[in-house]
Parts: structure tokens; C-alpha cells; sequence
């Protein structure tokens, strides 16, 4: 497979994107975003999603114009409509206004609606991260996971993450694994799955590809997986009035914009004590969880953010590792966008 090092991966990416129609600035926020997710291992969440925008974009599914706009801003609390517009620039300007008003007021909640995949939630916390606070990032998805007991997709994936500063990080579905898992076995032609991924079409437990392609994730931990779900629909679609459950389109929705809604929630802990002593207690913690002798068949405990930190250190070394299905699948895009080849 080829292996392509970070610089060129991402300018090849702002290439393909600003050939479709996409300003500057706005593909320079998507390619980084995508490839921040290669760096740390989460290809599900990289460049694999990058010929979907490109076939939103050159159909119309997609602004790549508009910056949407703030609906209502009170105290701490933001309302957003992303009009259609690319989720990593709507993801961008929420971020903006998250961290603003949270060190105007110690805290700070932004909802939207009407906007785009955004890539990794983990991305968007973390910027939250820089500046000294806690971020929290919902959102929900194409819906692609029935609920605890039924056969039919309501949900997504419905992601929640927190990033704090320290050495934790958690970014998780609400699903056993990202739907990007399934999409990527079935880009690379990889026969199954791991039982426990994904239901057949008609809600039966499947370990084919190919069925799980055309079927549903499993929710996480059953019940509690779909409780979880419908949190992430109640604090981000519910809330900012945006589509909700199988009203939102996707990757298997073609003609039918996405619609996404999201969270960002952004907590300033000067409010509580110095960033610096917080940090502390974060890794203090951490080396709590660490310090427990490892069970039969481990060779040590990792807590949330540990395998992306040390992967991303590795590809940042020696290069993104890209499998052949989905490089063809971004050279396929490149093309149709105009871009030209890589090499």
C-alpha cells in the first residue's frame, strides 16, 4: 500500500477539495482535519471520507460557499445553522464561539444544525484542549444503528468525546465500532467483520462484510449504547432544532443532504483552579490507572488517548500508510474534481 508522508497527503487533499469548488481557507481546515485522523490511526474518519465530500460537493449536496450563520446567541449559549455548509468550517467557527464565550463566562454551550460530517469529534475537542478548557463534542449521524430491540436504522454512530488538558483523551461512538470500520473492510475487500460489529438488513448479528455493508451497526452495550444515542440526538439535533434521527442522510443516502446536528460544549478550568495544578491532577490520575498490574494477556494499561498518541508519533515519522482500496478511491476522486495525480 502506499505510504505517503503527512506534508504531501495534505496538500494533495486541499488540492482535490479547492478543485471542487472549495475555497482555500475552508480546504486547508478539511484536508488538516482529515489527515490529523490518519496521523493517530482512525482511518475511518480520514482521508477514506474525503471522495464522499467530493461527490457531495460536485452534486450539489453541499455548500462550500456558505459560512452559515448564529441564530441566537444568550449568555453562554449559541444556536448555529451551518446551511449546508462544509462541517469541518462549520465545526471551525463553533469551536471559535465555544472558547469565546467560555472564557467570557466560565462555560460555554454551541449547537448546530443543518451542517456536514466534521470528521473526528477528537479534532474539535482538542482545540478546546488548547485553550485551556474542556471540550466536549457530540454529534449525531447517518442512521445506521437500530435501536435496542428493533430492526430498522434510527440512529447513528452518534459520537461523544472529551478532551482535557492532560494526557486523556476519549473519543468513542455510541456504536460497538465507527461505521468507517465497516466502510473501510469493504473498500479493501476484507471478507468479515469481528462478530459483535453489525446486524444483517433484516437485524440479525452478521461477521460478513458485504451484509453489514448493506446493514446496521450494533449498538454499544445493547440498551445502553441506544440510551446513549439518544442523548447525543437530544443535545444536539433536539436542541438546536436541526433533523433528527432518519431524517439525517449520508454516506448510503445519495441526493439527500446530510443535515447533521452537534455539541460543543467548552468548560474554562481557570474558573476552578490554575490549568497547570488541573493538569497535575489529570496526570496524577492517569498514573493511578497505569500503576494496576496488567491482566493475562496484556502487557501494561493504556487509558483513553494512548494508542492515537503513540501512533500519531509514528506516522508523523515515518509516513501515512494508505491501503490500496482506499487510494484508489482518492485518486478516483482527485479525478473527477480536476486535481490531477499525486505523483
Amino acid at each position: 500500500m502506499p505510504i505517503v508522508p503527512v506534508t504531501e497527503l495534505t496538500r494533495f487533499c486541499e488540492r482535490i477539495l479547492t478543485s471542487a469548488g472549495v475555497p482555500p481557507h475552508k480546504a486547508e481546515i478539511t484536508a488538516a482535519c482529515l489527515v490529523a485522523s490518519n496521523l493517530r490511526g482512525v482511518d475511518s474518519h480520514g482521508i477514506q471520507l474525503l471522495p464522499f465530500y467530493i461527490d457531495q460537493l460536485l452534486a450539489g449536496e453541499m455548500d462550500a460557499q456558505t459560512d452559515g450563520c448564529v441564530v441566537t446567541e444568550t449568555g453562554s449559549c449559541l444556536t448555529f445553522d451551518g446551511r449546508n455548509g462544509i462541517g469541518q468550517w462549520v465545526a471551525e467557527i463553533c469551536c471559535g464561539h465555544a472558547v469565546r464565550i467560555a472564557r467570557q463566562q466560565g462555560m460555554a454551550m454551541v449547537v448546530a444544525r443543518e451542517s456536514n460530517h466534521f470528521g473526528a469529534a477528537a479534532w474539535w475537542a482538542q482545540k478546546m484542549r488548547a485553550a485551556g478548557q474542556i471540550g466536549i463534542v457530540m454529534c449525531n449521524a447517518s442512521p445506521l444503528v437500530p435501536p435496542w430491540q428493533g430492526k430498522e436504522g434510527r440512529t447513528g454512530t452518534n459520537p461523544i468525546c472529551m478532551s482535557v488538558p492532560g494526557p486523556w483523551l476519549l473519543d468513542m461512538a455510541t456504536t460497538t465500532v465507527a461505521a468507517g470500520k465497516i466502510f473501510k473492510a469493504f473498500l479493501n475487500g476484507q471478507p468479515e467483520i469481528p462478530a459483535g460489529w453489525a446486524f444483517d438488513s433484516e437485524g440479525l448479528p452478521t461477521t460478513s462484510t458485504a451484509e453489514a455493508y448493506k446493514g446496521m451497526l450494533m449498538p454499544l452495550g445493547g440498551y445502553k449504547g441506544s440510551g446513549l444515542a439518544m442523548m447525543v440526538e437530544i443535545l444536539s439535533s433536539v436542541l438546536s432544532g436541526g433533523a433528527m434521527a432518519n431524517e439525517v442522510g449520508g454516506i448510503r443516502f445519495r441526493g439527500k443532504t446530510v443535515r447533521v446536528s452537534q455539541m460543543y460544549m467548552a468548560i474554562d478550568v481557570a474558573r476552578f483552579m490554575p490549568v497547570e495544578e488541573f493538569t497535575a491532577r489529570v496526570t496524577h490520575l492517569v498514573q493511578l490507572m497505569k500503576s494496576t498490574p496488567a491482566a493475562p494477556g496484556y502487557d501494561e494499561v493504556m487509558v483513553a488517548g494512548d494508542p492515537e498518541w503513540r501512533m500519531e508519533a509514528e506516522r508523523r515519522k515515518n509516513g501515512i500508510p494508505i491501503a490500496d482500496g482506499n487510494w484508489d478511491a482518492l485518486t478516483k476522486a482527485a479525478a473527477r474534481a480536476g486535481a490531477g495525480e499525486l505523483f
